[in-house]
């Protein structure tokens, strides 16, 4: 299922306008780059501080579970490596691909936004799902690497706002 997803979204997605786009749609999630940024924001405001203390903490956990514990001991081979001959937008990735960290990254850093107030929360979910999608396009994960980072991302994302949280310290919206 994986290689016909990834083989149908190679042989119909692409184009001038996408081949340009999903690249810097790609490096916003690089090293969850767009995520920090938005949660060092949040920790400027009094209303949303706790907010970016909590990305930050959740991307620390997904970090670490997906790109120290499980891409190692999963230790799966990359698309591009699988099938070459693909000419990659991107320069190549060095670590292993399952699970997909940038889709880990972008789902918690959602799902904390989501907790923080909904109105944040549908961009940044957008967001989470174009640089999601974007690792599919390049080449350089299957859904199904992507699919366990979102769902690796959500989860130490609901796990960090349910562990640290006081409720009285957390904006309701």
């Amino acid at each position: 299922m994986d290689v016909a997803i990834i083989t149908f979204i190679q042989n119909h997605f692409h184009c001038g306008f996408t081949d340009s786009v999903f690249p810097i749609i790609t490096a916003l999630g690089n090293a969850g780059a767009v995520w920090l940024v938005i949660g060092t924001c949040l920790i400027i405001t009094k209303k949303y501080r706790a907010y970016g203390f909590l990305i930050f903490a959740a991307l620390a956990l997904t970090y670490t579970l997906g790109d120290l514990v499980i891409k190692p001991i999963v230790a799966r081979p990359r698309p591009f490596t699988e099938f070459p001959g693909r000419i990659l937008l991107i320069p190549a990735p060095g670590s292993y691909s399952f699970p997909s960290g940038h889709a880990g990254s972008s789902f918690s850093g959602a799902t904390v936004l989501w907790h923080a107030n909904r109105k944040f929360g549908i961009p940044a979910f957008t967001l989470a799902v174009l640089i999601a999608f974007s690792r599919i396009f390049l080449f350089v994960h299957y859904p199904s690497d992507v699919l366990a980072g979102a769902v690796l991302g959500v989860s130490c994302a609901l796990l960090v706002i349910h562990l640290l949280t006081n409720k009285s310290d957390i904006v309701t919206v």
